[in-house]
This record gives C-alpha cells, structure tokens and sequence, in this order.
C-alpha cells in the first residue's frame, strides 16, 4: 500500500504546476489557488514575523505595487519552520498590517520545508531540488507555473536581481 502512494506522489508532482491546483488557506479565510493565477509571473515567499529578514516585506510590498498592475502576483507564505513566526494566523495578519500595510495575498501559517512541507514547495524540491533553507527565500514561477529562478533569504525582494527576471517575464 505504501508503494502505491509512493507512485501516486510521484506522479502527482510530475504534473505541471497549474494541473495540480495547489490551494493554500488565506489568512483571510477561504483558500488561494495557484491555478487562479496562470498567465502570470507568481513570486513565492516564505516568510516569518520576528527575523532579521522581516523588513524584506516592504520590498515585497513595493514589488507587488509596482509590478502587481502589469501582471506580477507577489505572495506570501508564513512559515513557522524556522521557530520565528507568531502562534496564530490572526497574530501574523495583524503585524503585517499594522507594520507594514500589506495588501498583496498572504497565505495562513504552512510548513515549506520538510515531511509537512505544503505540496507545493514538495513539488519544487521534486522539480528543482530547491528547499527554502531559512525565511524570505523566493521562488519565482513563469505564467505556465514553471520555477524560473530561486533566490535565498539575503535577495532583496525588489532588488534588481529580481526585478530584471520579472520584468522579462512581464516583457517590460
């Protein structure tokens, strides 16, 4: 039986993106599909409340503003993998708005690395061997739902290493 999940996950994860459907929980309630998204550049980030990254959502922010009206969709996946994010979804909507009045897409807490990890980033790390190795790595997806490029945590999210691979594929 267990070699029959096995090959189901295998062939699961051999699927394109979009034919997955991976939904993730809002932290506003209900759920965000990636499927809703196709056609458009997607920029994945795990992201934690209390790390020395965590300024990094105002690039993030000002990525979403700036590229969000030409088709970029920036979202962000809290992540307690790494023992510095908030207890409770409510804890972590209320930061971000409060600190830094985010408006792009946020997903509620989820696991990205490891056993638990969402199918997604399990889907990545089958497709690019690519395992978010502390907060605010980014991945970035391509309109068919193809990894483009991963960056570590130390990336500036509005930096020009990634403001050149998104502006290339919005064809800016």
């Amino acid at each position: 039986m267990r070699r029959f999940f096995a090959i189901a996950l295998a062939c699961v994860l051999a699927l394109p993106l979009w034919a997955q459907e991976f939904r993730f929980d809002s932290i506003d309630g209900g759920e965000i599909s990636l499927a809703d998204f196709k056609g458009q550049p997607v920029l994945v980030t795990n992201t934690a409340s209390m790390c020395g990254f965590t300024p990094q959502y105002d690039g993030l922010q000002r990525l979403h503003d700036t590229y969000g009206p030409k088709g970029l969709v920036v979202l962000a996946v809290p992540s307690q993998d790494f023992k510095q994010e908030f207890g409770s979804a409510d804890e972590v909507k209320d930061f971000c708005e409060v600190n830094f009045d985010l408006t792009m897409p946020m997903t509620d807490i989820t696991h990205v690395k490891g056993p638990d990890a969402h199918p997604f980033y399990q889907w990545v790390k089958a497709e690019t061997g690519f395992v978010p190795r502390w907060n605010f790595n980014k991945i970035l997806l391509d309109g068919e739902g193809q990894v483009v490029a991963s960056f570590g945590s130390r990336t500036k999210p509005d930096g020009r290493s990634i403001t050149r691979e998104v502006e290339a594929l919005l064809g800016l």
